[in-house]
């Protein structure tokens, strides 16, 4: 793609946005580092974290999951079969089983079943292979919620500059119903660092009741906010599934809904296409009103996830038609049409890229 190319389809899409006076609710949209730099290094390993710090992320994402041991450990899903090398370890053959989560049935080696010693002996590997290889594969440690606090702090102290920590707490009706809800111990780790008690935090969660239970124990106006996700509009949520509810997330995209979320939350993280949907023929169409929307109601905006391949990329924005080839300069001009439309943050695998676009926004 040319870089000629791609400053007309910026073009097109901006002039094609009947909200691009939207503005966002922040001075300066920020960087979110989506696992950290994920594109680059394998998902949630202190290596990934900090490639993001260095490529300029305000904030690194650690997903968090709980062991047998009621230790948080960053992992995107507690089946761990696609990103660690478990199934080369024969003493953990017989780990292997299946387990309905949130409603779906999963096979595969799940972080509850291991301690953190036993979870200390695998070496992480990556999920996509087939768009962004294996070359770091074997060569990290899983880490815990502590161990990034204590790297975040001082990468910032070195760096002169503060660093944001945005977990997610994953599965949580899932894991309370294991005994091993994680809300509690998520507020005691940020409470027993001192780089956690002032450092900005956003909590995210793709469930309701964990979060308003938060809520209730975080201060308005504190270091701590809360993100509400937001899947597919027709998916139910966890803790609406567990207690035989039919509430679906298109219930959460109304006014109604968006002013129900703020009663409890700080931003909104929907899914991209939420914002500006693709069209048929899989290119950028015209923004929704969800950012407009989300604003009246006093919520931030914060979408996911950026990705550099043109598997990932909206068609306007790709570089010919091998799925594994990246578009940088697609990718930047895609999230600039999101920036156009008001989006407050964003959620993305390459921060390098996410800093280009911010830094080179006009406003």
């Amino acid at each position: 793609m040319t870089m000629r190319r791609i400053l007309v389809c910026m073009m097109l899409s901006i002039l094609a946005s009947p909200v691009l006076a939207e503005a966002p609710l922040v001075a300066k949209p920020q960087v979110y580092a989506h696992r950290g730099a994920s594109a680059l290094r394998p998902e949630h390993t202190l290596a990934s974290y900090a490639k993001a710090i260095a490529d300029g992320a305000d904030f690194v994402e650690p997903d968090l999951v709980s062991t047998k041991d009621g230790v948080l450990v960053a992992r995107h899903e507690n089946e761990i079969g696609g990103t660690t090398d478990v199934a080369g370890h024969p003493e953990f053959a017989g780990r292997k089983t299946a387990k309905t989560i949130d409603g779906e049935r999963v096979e595969g080696w799940f972080t509850e079943d291991f301690t953190l010693a036993e979870l200390k002996t695998l070496r992480a590997r990556e999920r996509l292979p087939q768009l962004r290889g294996t070359r770091w594969d074997g060569q990290f440690q899983l880490v815990t919620f502590d161990e990034i606090i204590d790297f975040v702090a001082a990468e910032a102290a070195a760096r002169g500059r503060t660093i944001g920590i945005v977990p997610e707490i994953k599965h949580p009706s899932y894991f309370q119903s294991l005994g091993l809800g994680m809300e509690d111990k998520v507020l005691a780790t940020l409470r027993a660092h001192a780089y956690t008690r002032s450092a900005p935090v956003v909590i995210q969660s793709f469930e309701r009741d964990n979060l308003r239970y938060l809520r209730g124990r975080i201060a308005r106006g504190s270091n701590i906010r809360l993100l509400q996700l937001i899947a597919r509009p027709d998916d139910v949520p966890g803790d609406v599934r567990a207690q035989g509810g039919t509430a679906r997330y298109a219930d959460m995209l109304t006014p109604e809904g968006l002013r129900a979320i703020a009663q409890y939350a700080d931003a909104i993280g929907p899914e991209l296409r939420a914002i500006i949907p693709l069209d048929a023929d899989k290119r950028l169409g015209t923004p929704t009103a969800l950012v407009r929307q989300a604003h009246a109601a006093g919520l931030q905006v914060q979408p996911y996830t950026f990705r550099p391949e043109n598997h990932f990329l909206a068609a306007d924005f790709r570089d010919g038609t091998d799925p594994a080839r990246r578009s940088d300069d697609g990718s930047v001009a895609e999230m600039r049409a999101y920036l156009e439309a008001g989006i407050d943050a964003f959620f993305t695998d390459d921060p390098a890229l996410g800093r280009r676009a911010v830094d080179g926004l006009a406003r």
